[in-house]
């Protein structure tokens, strides 16, 4: 087995090496006439194939302008390392020994860990849109530039989003490479800051080796499983079977939900006829946000007629074609500070036992990498700046889809690391203050799995979960309170209603089932009902139950939510309103006597108060007028 390692490290040492001397021969005999830069990318994907344009169509774009290089040209060479990290790592090699004085690629993050010691050792920065790992630290990796936003902020997107619907546990179904696997730790992350957790991680082996038995095996065990809520964070191939798959198990159902990453959104824009597909109906996705210009709209328009319509332009297409114009603004200020490509070989650390000292480090290196960091312009996607230590994109941002029945998908909001969920644009937002409170954050209707707009629970009792048992007596008389419906063993009634709209209520499901109690002919014995409850045959009941002393002893009891005591049954008549309204409290004998008890008493206080009181004297008139202006105050003070 040794020998054997042996021999197939010498073969490979052996071709590395020819290969280096052949290119490395090449590149002495040449003059720079032209600025090299390297592309490296999956042609067979999506995400490659519309790389591809984007990054010939911005080189074109440069070299039409003089003013850009000086008169220089640059040469893009873009190399396909077909999902193979070795033919990657050999197409690195080639350009690094060809004076290659940057790299775009490459396209995912399980290469970029492996090609950024390359790129520190030999100060060619790389520059990706796609490689997205969240643990590509500048600090570890410093000539690695992530253009577009890491996948941190996506995740945090993905977090919010949860924690907004209320959902509590999360299974997460990803590909088992660098990527996938530290943006699920990520996600584990930023559900755990907002009370939420992953309960279970589902991994899968990336593209384009998972097959339909792996992704079967892992969704079978995800659908015996309490959760609903389901993240799939893989690649488009990967992805699209996850899909086709679940699609088949009969989990694109309603009481599901799906949140895919943005490899759909790549998907859905790039690719025909995927939208109309019944496997990612009502399925949640994002899209990096680009903001309307007029550059963008002009690149959409020609975008048709670069790519001969082969396949649709989607974010990362103007990624790419961004990432070209970064490093041709880099390379106008390097060469404008009078810098100058040159390279030098440092065989004490390259050397080596394999052979690579024909490797030659970019003595402009830091320089450029410098430049590129200090950018600040406005391309395609929007301002190109990167911020801080971190290097970050300048207010990360996403498009909140969701795949539709009939219009293929429709944008029900936004996310933004500066103000969280919105149905605002980020741009009108950046122009206020921030604001991430709970009741600022707003999306559109979404529809579900199963063409629901009801919002999934997104989580159920397992499928071995016993029922609760629900006993209903079957009344004889009352049956508005509670009643079975002729022929059938459905329930109904107002004690029913009640306990429907409690169940809603709760932050989970219950599975149930009304069981009768009771002919119908007569009223159940409810002592009977309740004793059954504590002799376990029922978890529970339902209906008009009095709530008595002895029955308290043995069950627990909800709030009445029916009062019970004397009531006065009286009829509603209508009366039309008059002036005389006041007149109707009382009956015409009623005030009649009311009327005369007033006259009595005020003729009881003029006889006392005759003879002396000064004010009780006078004429007739006067008197008569004392007695009924006294009279009602006497009469208030009798009563």
């Amino acid at each position: 087995m040794n020998n054997h390692l042996s021999q197939c490290h010498a073969l490979t040492t052996l071709i590395l090496l020819l290969l280096l001397h052949a290119y490395g021969q090449g590149a002495s005999s040449n003059e720079i006439e032209v600025v090299k830069i390297g592309a490296i990318f999956t042609l067979k994907t999506i995400n490659g194939r519309v790389s591809k344009i984007a990054i010939q169509a911005a080189e074109r774009d440069v070299n039409a302008d003089p003013r850009i290089l000086g008169g220089r040209k640059l040469s893009i060479t873009v190399h396909d390392s077909n999902f193979s990290g070795f033919v990657s790592f050999i197409g690195a090699l080639k350009f690094l020994v060809t004076d290659t004085v940057a790299i775009i690629g490459p396209q995912n993050s399980v290469m970029a860990h492996v090609l950024s010691h390359l790129a520190n050792e030999l100060h060619v920065p790389l520059l990706s849109f796609t490689a997205l790992d969240p643990t590509l630290s500048p600090l570890q990796y410093p000539y690695f530039v992530q253009t577009a936003p890491s996948d941190q902020f996506q995740m945090s997107a993905v977090a919010d989003i949860i924690s907004y619907y209320g959902w509590r546990e999360v299974i997460a179904v990803f590909s088992d490479d660098d990527q996938s696997r530290n943006g699920i730790t990520v996600l584990g992350d930023k559900l755990a800051e907002r009370r939420c957790k992953l309960s279970y991680k589902a991994a899968l082996p990336p593209d384009p080796r998972a097959s339909a038995s792996d992704v079967s095996s892992e969704l079978a065990k995800v659908q015996s499983m309490e959760g609903r809520v389901v993240v799939v964070h893989t690649f488009a191939q990967t992805g699209l079977l996850v899909f086709d798959v679940a699609h088949r198990l009969g989990m694109m159902s309603q009481g599901y939900v799906w949140i895919a990453s943005t490899w759909l959104s790549t998907v859905l824009d790039s690719a025909s006829n995927t939208s109309n597909s019944l496997n990612i109906r009502g399925v949640v996705t994002l899209r990096p946000h680009t903001p309307q210009s007029r550059l963008k709209q002009e690149f959409i328009s020609r975008w048709k007629h670069i790519s001969n319509g082969s396949v649709g332009l989607n974010p990362y297409g103007l990624y790419a074609y961004d990432a070209v114009w970064t490093i041709a603004h880099a390379l106008k200020l390097f060469f404008a500070e009078n810098g100058t490509i040159s390279f030098s070989n440092n065989t004490n650390n390259l050397g080596g036992m394999v052979g690579l000292a024909s490797l030659s480090i970019f003595d402009g290196g830091k320089q450029l990498l410098d430049n590129i960091l200090g950018i600040n312009t406005t391309g395609l996607t929007g301002p190109i700046q990167f911020v801080g230590s971190s290097r970050s994109s300048l207010h990360p941002s996403y498009d909140i889809l969701n795949v539709h029945a009939t219009t293929g998908y429709r944008t029900i909001g936004y996310w933004s690391n500066y103000s969280g969920l919105s149905v605002v644009t980020p741009e009108k937002l950046y122009r206020k203050t921030a604001n991430r409170s709970v009741l600022n954050q707003h999306l559109y209707n979404v529809t579900w799995p199963g063409n629901t707009r009801e919002r999934p629970r997104g989580w159920v009792f397992p499928n071995s979960g016993r029922q609760l048992r629900i006993g209903v007596p079957n009344r004889a008389s009352y049956r508005g309170i509670v009643s079975q419906i002729n022929g059938t063993h459905v329930v109904q009634g107002y004690c029913i209603d009640i306990f429907l709209a409690a169940i809603k209520l709760l932050p989970y499901p219950i599975q149930y089932r009304f069981i009768l109690f009771g002919d119908g002919h007569k009223n159940p014995s409810y002592y009977d009902l309740v004793n059954m409850i504590a002799s376990d045959v029922f978890d529970a009941a339902i209906g008009d139950i009095a709530i008595v002393t002895d029955r308290t002893k043995i069950v627990d009891f909800t709030q009445p939510y029916i009062e019970s005591g004397l009531v006065v049954v009286a009829p509603v008549q209508r009366l039309k309103s008059s002036a005389w309204a006041f007149l109707r409290p009382f009956t015409a004998p009623m005030w009649a006597v009311t009327a005369l008890f007033f006259l009595l008493v005020g003729a009881v206080i003029w006889v006392l108060e005759h003879r002396t009181n000064d004010e009780f004297r006078g004429s007739p008139k006067t008197q008569i007028v004392t007695v009924l202006w006294q009279a009602p105050l006497a009469f208030k003070l009798l009563n």
